[in-house]
């Protein structure tokens, strides 16, 4: 059973930045895409921004040109440079892999909060 473990979460004051990870317990082939998501109190999950097998990259409009998602899908790892953070980028951090034949899997979340 694959799992994703994701670190990097913290508290940051707005306008600093935060690097999350996100690693598979064991190495995944045919990855299809890997994502972050997150999910703030009271609100949906919601894409941050997804990058693909073959580097195609798309992110949500609230955070472009703020946030890099990037990969290493030798090592099954998936990350997220995230800059000039606002206080309402707080929320729980979900990485998510697509492998195979659209087998799915969610990490455990990591917490970012932003002060103002």
């Amino acid at each position: 059973q694959v799992q994703l473990v994701e670190s990097g979460g913290g508290l940051v004051q707005a306008g600093g930045s935060l690097r999350l990870s996100c690693v598979a317990s064991t190495s995944i082939f045919s990855i299809n895409a890997m994502g972050w998501y997150r999910q703030a109190p009271g609100k949906q999950r919601e894409l941050v921004g997804v990058i693909t097998s073959v580097g195609s990259i798309s992110y949500s409009d609230s955070v472009k040109g703020r946030f890099t998602i990037s990969s290493d899908n030798a090592k099954s790892t998936v990350y997220l440079q995230m800059n000039s953070l606002k206080p309402e980028d707080t929320a729980v951090y979900y990485c998510n892999v697509n492998y195979g034949s659209n087998y799915i899997r969610w990490g455990q979340g990591t917490q970012v909060t932003v002060s103002s």
